[in-house]
């Protein structure tokens, strides 16, 4: 979900007063209604972002939530947040420190167009995803026209909803299986990750979801597995690089080999190649559904060459050379 900078819409500050915001609402509705911009497509997309950005601006209690909700999301982009990684669950409907809130995203029906100011066509929409899920248990329902020229809400019925968050884990966790706590309605909710969750994994929590008339919906905690430096993952297989060095490679010998589970001893073969895979079975990721297989660790072998032979080190490789021939 976008944040949606309803100042920057309505092009006023931060400061403005109710009078500027009003102005400056009327101004623009006039300018992009679609009556007078037929030519236009995107006059009626314009309206709706104006409409959407005066029914917050315009209403101290929303303006006040939004305010607190911007402050947030500032710090959090100037402290170098990740893309998508903002948390946006504590400030869904009626959270971000209302009284009595419910920290879940309701989703209420599309509003009906609002009908213009100034007489004529309609030039309203459905509100965004962000006003929904921020502002729809606020009174953001579906508008109707009063007697004067103000305009009254009767809330659409709620229904429940399921919710998906991203969470995301080390394979180290994947491997052995974490837990995370989160905060939900200002309860603690611990959740486990099961050993052998890879990425697009979901964990459901019944009935933390949307509350409606029918019910809740439930919440989806989509795994996400980091990715990690020594190991890649491919099911339930990992591949690794394991350094050997020339003699063991032309001899044979031991090198060590890391595992999720602790090093392992790995027998190098005479004339070991370099990119070849030696197969350590057992050795990779717990199966998701059956707990007690393990698909296998791929060691790729990679031959190091030394970089500076001695004297009698390149006299004997000449040797070899010679015999070679």
């Amino acid at each position: 979900m976008d944040y949606r900078d309803y100042y920057k819409i309505l092009g006023v500050n931060k400061n403005a007063s109710e009078k500027e915001i009003k102005s400056a609402y009327r101004k623009l509705a006039r300018q992009y209604h679609p009556d007078v911009n037929k030519d236009d497509s995107r006059a009626e997309e314009k309206i709706k972002e104006i409409n959407e950005a005066y029914e917050v601006l315009g209403d101290p209690q929303k303006r006040t939530k939004y305010d607190q909700l911007g402050a947030n999301w500032n710090r959090w982009q100037q402290g170098g947040g990740a893309p998508g990684g903002f948390d946006w669950t504590q400030w869904y409907a009626g959270g971000g420190g209302a009284p009595g809130g419910q920290r879940v995203h309701v989703q209420y029906g599309s509003p009906e167009d609002l009908s213009d100011l100034f007489g004529g066509g309609g030039g309203g929409g459905s509100f965004s995803d962000f006003f929904n899920a921020i502002f729809g248990g606020m009174g953001g329902g579906n508008p109707r026209r009063s007697a004067g020229p103000a305009y009254s809400y009767e809330p659409s019925i709620p229904g429940s909803r399921d919710i998906e968050h991203e969470l995301e884990i080390t394979l180290a966790e994947a491997y052995s299986g974490t837990s995370r706590i989160i905060n939900k309605d200002g309860r603690r909710l611990e959740v486990k990750i099961p050993a052998g969750a890879s990425t697009g994994t979901k964990v459901r929590l019944r009935n933390e979801g949307t509350r409606g008339l029918g019910g809740a919906g439930d919440l989806y905690l989509k795994v996400k597995v980091a990715a990690d430096n020594r190991f890649e993952r491919d099911g339930d297989d990992l591949y690794t690089d394991v350094p050997v060095d020339l003699y063991t490679a032309l001899l044979g010998g031991e090198v060590r080999v890391p595992t999720l589970s602790g090093d392992v001893k790995l027998k190098i073969p005479a004339g070991a190649q370099n990119g070849q895979k030696m197969r350590l079975r057992g050795k990779g990721m717990p199966n998701l559904r059956k707990k007690s297989e393990y698909g296998d660790l791929y060691a790729r072998l990679s031959v190091q060459l030394p970089k500076k032979l001695s004297p009698e080190q390149r006299r004997l490789v000449e040797q070899l050379r010679e015999l070679e021939k």
